[in-house]
């Protein structure tokens, strides 16, 4: 099973660099154009994929929210705020997006896949949570001694990490299709997909911009590399992969349902 999943944020990557810039009155129209190509990627595909939506990037973008909907695409919670998360988020987004879109919304992701707790999670009826990188990325993330592959928490609540390698837990998130070779990340990608049986990684709207036609937001070049249409062309050639290999692509939703009927607690 694939679980293409993508963090559908307002554009805030610049304020990590420093620049002074607003990611609303600024962000808001690279996230909704990379937002567009995904869709647009996905729907010549004929696949289905989840959108882990802040409230913030729902209430500007009535129109792609309409469209990920209509699209057969599952919403699923991100926070509100992307760059400053705050615990109760996990309520208010919830009771946002729901409000906007009238869906009961299942999953969440913390953003920058930072800890979350679980146990607001569940009392919040969320079902899973996806916000682990089980992988070591100098300051980042250190979490070799996590699981690498999905698991239910003591409270029910289902976690879906992101893939990692088997082995020598290599990421393969949207960085590593920026900078891999594209034969040897879809080799990896599939080496995953056989050994685990599923597939689970995560993009960002932003990164289907032009951002190497922009200075001003100083980002380092290992998020500008293949960005814009180079790596919406990556994306096609990695779901056609899958394709041929008769992959089932499904929401995290599906997933977990799947999941949890398999693994019933109390």
């Amino acid at each position: 099973m694939i679980l293409l999943s993508f963090d559908t944020e307002e554009f805030d990557v610049p304020c990590e660099q420093g620049v002074t810039y607003d990611p609303v009155a600024q962000g808001m129209s690279v996230s909704r154009y990379g937002i567009n190509r995904i869709l647009d990627v996905l729907k010549a595909e004929g696949v289905r994929a989840t959108f882990f939506c802040t409230s913030t990037f729902a209430t500007h973008a009535p129109e792609e929210m309409q469209r990920i909907i209509s699209e057969g695409h599952e919403v699923a919670a991100h926070g509100c705020d992307h760059f400053r998360p705050v615990p109760e988020d996990v309520r208010n987004c919830k009771e946002v997006l729901h409000q906007l879109t009238g869906i009961e919304v299942k999953g969440w992701r913390q953003p920058r896949m930072f800890p979350v707790d679980i146990d607001d999670l569940k009392r919040q009826g969320y079902t899973y949570n996806s916000s682990l990188n089980p992988a070591f990325i100098p300051g980042r993330y250190m979490h070799l001694s996590e699981p690498r592959t999905p698991f239910v928490a003591p409270n029910g609540v289902l976690q879906i990490p992101a893939s990692v390698t088997p082995y020598f837990r290599f990421p393969l998130f949207w960085l590593a299709m920026h900078l891999l070779p594209m034969w040897l990340y879809k080799s990896w990608c599939r080496w995953t997909w056989k050994h685990d049986g599923q597939f689970v990684t995560y993009f960002h709207p932003w990164e289907y911009y032009t951002l190497k036609e922009h200075p001003e937001f100083r980002l380092p070049f290992i998020i500008k590399h293949n960005s814009g249409e180079p790596l919406a062309q990556r994306l096609q050639t990695l779901i056609r992969m899958f394709k041929d290999e008769h992959a089932e692509f499904i929401t995290y939703t599906e997933y977990t349902q799947r999941q949890l009927s398999n693994n019933p607690r109390p």
